[in-house]
């Protein structure tokens, strides 16, 4: 979320990315017969003439406010450009017209307009934009209408007949070829290119506080009124300022939204959202072919009579093929970005159905792949299993470093106390900790990262800001003293040390990265450093190996990221562009090892995303996603059972979930998880820890001030006799080595072995039987419509036997995506109680 101030100039408008709802805006009080707010695909703009002094954040995302001064005098109208979603056409009482050439609400938005038009007719009311042709625009005047090609600015191509009084509208046919206006008298006009007159009526009326969404009676054309019948309305609360329609390329197409407007009022924008209301998924039914973003012909080919239309936009492309870190080097995709509240990839961004007020910048409807992980619900176990009264916690961690870790038996908490020192508790030991005595390990410098070793879980590792590792060997059973010599030191790094991670698959195998700008490889088997991998131009802010072991990836604040093949080189054997910002960065494997994720930040300071293909990372990343501005770095977690990212910063109160796909749009969001207060750090421990009977998926501990508190993600489900074998596939066995450190070094490669997490007693989902399907019936509703008194008082009592032996009629949740329709939890009974309750009464 982010706090815009807004200067006090008058005849200005805002432009806005929009991501949901904005309040405590003050809305321009001008009188004109234009619009007051328009939308592209991109942007929103309204007019304002006082300050506006603070911006408040959507519910699910935010919104970036600058300003663009425009005029000197009022705005009267605006309209974007239906081919370029960053061009924007204003008129004004100052009689001119004016082209912007918009940028990204988070940059200085430009000094001066591309084109400057002054029809010299008075005050300007109107303006539109051609529906087929580019750089056609209509100007309405005090009575007249013009038609300008903006490539000639000396001269319209035309001053349309004058009305009989003041001008009020103006409207494209939506071929192009007829040009509609009306005027205060009862009347209204056509006008074609040879300015033949054709007589029309208006039948579109505007309310006040009321949107109607109506759908002609009939397809047909003549006679000249088109009847139409109320569908659904929406009554608003508050008085309009005004209304736009966004683009139907930004329909949300999973929710089946079928049209969106936004509301202006004097203090807020509101999305205002109509929805057929069918299962989640897309419906090609509903959504038609619609016109695409390249124009059909120029002003010109359009006034010499031809009647050319916009095609739809082409399909998109297929996704591009896994590469591994085998193949060579490959064209990639260029990013761009969607909020993380509503994240999508930047070849096929798309939108979660359940954020109402997001947009879908995809090239048109299309269906999207849903996650069986989308309403993955996280929820904090029982007190019982806390860790309480934890004391003088250490703050000061480095950004990217997870503050603290945990295996199957115990977790590692840096303290603030002198010295280093380091908290080993017990997760079998949970409860309060003692006020007086806790037995520590003492580093005498302090922490700046630390890792279990994943293949003996009494052996830490520890690296401070005096360039040192130290490994600590913990008593069985847990500390009950104070620890003051380490096992091993080892020495190499001449500045801090920054990062250190195990080897996946080799025992005693550590990683280091240090200011000094080089990473090193440390066998703890002989205490002795084994490689330097050198490149590195500035700090390295993060790395890890690839599942397999045979690759390292480094981000670094110098802008690239690079992929290392430690035992053949000590340079990167490939690198690319990374991240824009300089405030950190982390980096994970996912989908295989075919990629890897990086989670830092852009030029502005803003949160974001990249995914990156293994073997073409000199083309960028694959798909970028945005979220909002933090000084915390994204921490991070994939488990590669479920393809699930757990995301989140020191001093969040959010878990942000996607499930990653190697295919468009490789990010699908899933429910997130908010705890009541910021988390200082967030870990997981092994699958084998989960409840699969209640389809626990995964099981996380977050760090408090003064706790730790373990949080279980579970998958809604109703079958819980049965084992849910689509969630849970055979785990690897990662705390279990498959080779030492020297046959990795003398060039073998290792792999782990799997387990089955089914429990002996239970069969799997699918091998359940299939439910046989009742009859249904129609709703009470039906029952009761157009009925006399009578009919519906017998009606209803017929209505009600019905639905109490009724066991399939449709529930919201059956729109739900993510199981199969009869995995949910079924609440009929209770629902059928309170609607027979609410009838009665």
């Amino acid at each position: 979320s982010c706090l815009t101030f807004v200067s006090k100039q008058p005849h200005t408008i805002d432009i806005i990315s929009y991501l949901g709802w904005i309040c405590n805006i003050r809305a321009g009080n001008v009188q004109s017969l234009g619009n007051h707010i328009k939308a592209s695909s991109e942007l929103v703009a309204f007019n304002i003439d006082q300050a506006v002094t603070s911006v408040s954040p959507a519910a699910d995302g935010k919104w970036t406010i600058s300003q663009l001064p425009c005029h000197g005098d009022l705005v009267t109208d605006l309209d974007f450009s239906p081919f370029d979603d960053a061009l924007l056409a204003t008129c004004s009482a100052d009689e001119t017209v004016k082209l912007w050439r918009l940028c990204s609400p988070e940059k200085e938005q430009p000094g001066g307009p591309e084109l400057n038009l002054s029809p010299g007719l008075g005050r300007l009311e109107l303006v539109l934009f051609h529906p087929t042709s580019s750089g056609l625009l209509a100007v309405g005047a005090a009575q007249s209408a013009l038609l300008w090609d903006t490539s000639r600015q000396d001269a319209p191509l035309a001053v349309l007949e004058k009305h009989d009084d003041k001008l009020q509208s103006l409207s494209w046919k939506q071929d192009g070829s007829l040009l509609a206006s009306s005027c205060l008298v009862s009347s209204a006009h056509s006008r074609t290119r040879s300015l033949l007159n054709c007589n029309m009526e208006t039948f579109v009326s505007y309310p006040n506080q009321a949107f109607n969404l109506c759908e002609p009676s009939c397809l047909c054309p003549p006679p000249p009124l088109h009847p139409v019948s109320p569908v659904s309305h929406f009554l608003a609360t508050t008085p309009t300022r005004g209304a736009c329609a966004v683009p139907k390329m930004a329909m949300d197409t999973l929710s089946c939204e079928v049209m969106r407007v936004f509301q202006l009022t004097d203090s807020c924008i509101m999305p205002i959202s109509y929805q057929v209301p069918r299962k989640v998924e897309f419906h090609a039914d509903l959504y038609p072919d619609t016109a695409g973003r390249t124009p059909a012909q120029s002003a010109q080919e359009w006034w010499k009579g031809e009647n050319a239309q916009v095609h739809p936009p082409p399909p998109p492309p297929p996704p591009p093929p896994p590469h591994t870190h085998t193949h060579p080097a490959a064209p990639g995709l260029s990013a761009s970005s969607s909020t993380l509240s509503s994240a999508s990839s930047s070849a096929a961004p798309s939108r979660s159905p359940s954020s109402s007020s997001g947009l879908s910048t995809g090239p048109g409807p299309r269906p999207s792949p849903n996650s069986k992980f989308r309403h993955i619900q996280g929820s904090v176990r029982h007190r019982d299993a806390h860790i309480t009264n934890l004391k003088a916690l250490n703050l000061t961690t480095p950004g990217e470093s997870d503050g603290f870790c945990t295996n199957a038996q115990r977790v590692a908490v840096p303290l603030s106390t002198p010295g280093g020192q380091i908290a080993v508790l017990e997760l079998s030991k949970p409860g309060k900790l003692s006020d007086t005595f806790l037995p520590t390990v003492q580093n005498t410098v302090n922490v700046a990262d630390l890792c279990w070793d994943p293949f003996n879980p009494r052996r830490l590792a520890v690296a401070g800001e005096d360039a040192k590792i130290r490994v600590w060997t913990v008593p069985e059973g847990g500390l009950t003293e104070t620890l003051t010599e380490p096992d091993l030191l080892l020495q190499g790094h001449t500045e801090k040390i920054y990062s250190i991670r195990f080897h996946p698959l080799a025992s005693g195998l550590l990683v280091s990265s240090s200011y000094d700008l080089t990473v090193r490889l440390w066998d703890l088997g002989t205490g002795q450093e084994v490689k330097v991998l050198s490149g590195h131009q500035d700090q390295i802010f993060g790395l890890g190996w690839s599942p397999d072991g045979k690759l390292l990836a480094t981000v670094c604040k110098d802008g690239k990221v690079r992929v290392y093949d430690p035992r053949k080189s000590t340079a990167p054997v490939e690198e690319g562009p990374g991240p824009g910002g300089h405030r950190g960065a982390r980096v994970v494997w996912v989908c295989k090892g075919e990629y890897f994720l990086v989670s830092g930040f852009d030029s502005n300071s803003q949160r974001e995303l990249s995914l990156y293909s293994v073997g073409a990372l000199a083309s960028g990343p694959l798909a970028t996603t945005e979220g909002d501005v933090s000084p915390s770095t994204l921490i991070p977690f994939y488990d590669p059972d479920t393809s699930l990212l757990f995301l989140t910063g020191k001093g969040d109160t959010r878990v942000c979930i996607y499930e990653i796909v190697p295919e468009q749009p490789y990010f699908l969001e899933c429910s997130s998880f908010s705890s009541q207060e910021p988390h200082k750090g967030l870990t997981f421990l092994p699958k084998t820890v989960c409840d699969v009977r209640e389809v626990e998926v995964a099981r996380g501990l977050i760090l408090t001030k003064t706790t730790i508190e373990p949080v279980a993600f579970k998958v809604p489900r109703v079958k819980k006799e049965y084992f849910q074998d689509d969630l849970f596939p055979e785990t690897a066995v990662w705390w279990e080595s498959s080779l030492s450190s020297s046959d990795w070094l003398a060039g073998s490669n290792g792999k782990h072995r799997t387990i089955k997490l089914r429990p002996s007693d239970m069969a799997p989902v699918s091998e359940a039987p299939k439910e046989v399907p009742v009859k249904k019936y129609m709703p009470s509703s039906y029952y009761l419509e157009e009925k006399t008194d009578e009919q519906k008082k017998d009606e209803l009592l017929s209505a009600m036997v019905a639905k109490l032996g009724n066991m399939d009629d449709p529930l919201p949740q059956d729109g739900f995506e993510g199981v199969d329709e009869d995995e949910w939890v079924s609440g009929r009974d209770e629902a059928y109680s309170f609607e027979s309750l609410f009838i009665f009464v």
